[in-house]
């Protein structure tokens, strides 16, 4: 069968620098890759052709930050104590289920989890999984279920010593091992992932910078979610939680801060000067409610924000909308923000945060042929090269997928996976969740 592949017939939304608008092009992939992108009728033919008329094509959507992990306490009656803050949510909610997770609990949240961004449009995710009892062997058991999906991933695991400062030093090592183990050219790849600064002390801290920097890789930490975050450093050292970070080496280019919802004009003055990023989560943060991340006033200063969805909503397009509204209720003004900058966020800006602009984030020739194709056919109003940017943030969602591309390979076809079975991905997910529901007595 030939490798090559053709897209013709679509409204293309290529996502690059010049915001170029096709209204009737078509994409030539050969080896994975763009070959050729243009407008009008292909002067060739291929023995494998999508044609998407009357459809949109945009870049495979970047989810910046997520938790796959996460999905198997979708619709679980918790049973506990209803929390009153964020704090309480962690310990009542979040940690018990980490402490609970086992190695194939994270083969089959990445498998559900996974196949439900690549449903819903992600193309690329970055992954922190949290399982003090089950460290050795978790990325490699994610990195499976990734690559039986086809879709793209960047796994860590996320030192704490909130239990024992040896687990920090384990999840140091997984990590390590699991980023020296990945090939170039591979769908997945490793960072490094530090929890958060109050549930770690210093010298992991500039131990794990110090690792990210020499293997040339991103390093990821939760930044100020919640105040419990801002009051420790503040308590312990007298520093905001950004500044302590910077202090410790961690900030740089390499460096993928999420959320930073309680970061004042000065943090995010140093996040701008070290070229640092920032994943932002505005559907989580509302979940929990612990704020708004100041992301207008990041923007101002040429500060990369993405978008993640930190495990909850796993559809790109929901997360999209949430980030134009809420910022725009936060700050009382409806021109805070707009559909342009927001779907940069959850396409170019999330590869530029992980030194992958060059190869993904927008659909230009020799870019890696990630690729999502949308059925406008219930649309209600005019789809144009004017309208549809619009269109992307605020008719669209995951449902309207109708195919995916990853790397030239067709991993979502008339809205079901090609690699693997949608029948076998529930199934491994429910016993999966059943299992845990079970351990914490839900």
């Amino acid at each position: 069968m030939s490798d090559e592949l053709l897209i013709k017939n679509g409204l293309i939304v290529t996502g690059d620098k010049r915001g170029k608008i096709i209204p009737n092009g078509f994409i030539r992939i050969n080896d994975g890759k763009i070959a050729e992108i243009n407008e009008g009728e292909p002067s060739f033919t291929s023995e494998n052709v999508i044609d998407a008329s009357g459809g949109v094509i945009i870049p495979g959507l970047i989810t910046a930050h997520t938790h796959l992990y996460g999905i198997l306490l979708r619709g679980a009656s918790l049973n506990i104590k209803p929390p009153t803050d964020f704090a309480q949510v962690l310990q009542r909610v979040w940690w018990p289920v980490d402490e609970a997770l086992t190695i194939e609990d994270a083969y089959a949240s990445a498998l559900s989890a996974g196949a439900d961004m690549l449903r819903n449009g992600s193309t690329l995710f970055a992954d922190t999984y949290s399982g003090p009892n089950s460290i050795e062997g978790s990325l490699d058991a994610i990195a499976k279920a990734t690559k039986e999906l086809g879709i793209r991933g960047i796994l860590a695991f996320e030192m704490t010593e909130r239990n024992d400062p040896d687990e920090a030093s384990r999840g140091l090592k997984e990590g390590v091992d699991f980023i020296n183990s990945c090939g170039e050219g591979d769908l997945v790849s490793g960072m490094v992932s530090i929890h958060a600064s109050f549930t770690v002390g210093d010298e992991i801290i500039t131990r794990a910078a110090e690792q990210a920097k020499e293997m040339k890789v991103p390093i990821t930490v939760h930044t100020s979610e919640g105040l419990v975050d801002l009051y420790h450093n503040l308590e312990t050292s007298g520093e905001r939680t950004v500044e302590r970070l910077d202090r410790l080496g961690l900030l740089g280019s390499n460096t993928v801060l999420a959320h930073c919802v309680h970061v004042d004009l000065n943090e995010i003055e140093l996040i701008a000067k070290r070229r640092s990023s920032v994943a932002h989560n505005p559907m989580s943060n509302m979940l929990n409610a612990v704020g708004v991340a100041p992301v207008p006033a990041m923007l101002e200063r040429k500060i990369t924000v993405c978008l993640g969805n930190d495990g909850w909503i796993f559809d790109p397009f929901e997360n999209m909308r949430c980030a134009l509204t809420v910022h725009r209720l936060a700050s009382g003004n409806p021109s805070a923000i707009g559909p342009d900058e927001i779907f940069k966020m959850a396409t170019i800006e999330g590869a530029r945060a992980y030194d992958l602009e060059k190869n993904l984030g927008s659909l230009e020739k020799r870019k890696q042929a990630d690729i999502v194709i949308l059925d406008s056919s219930t649309v209600p109003t005019p789809l144009t090269p004017d309208s549809v940017v619009g269109h992307l943030v605020n008719t669209f969602s995951g449902r309207d997928v109708k195919d995916v591309v990853v790397g030239g390979q067709v991993v979502v076809k008339d809205r079901k996976l090609t690699k693997t079975s949608d029948a076998k991905v529930a199934e491994v997910s429910k016993k999966s969740a059943e299992g845990l529901w079970s351990r914490l007595n839900l």
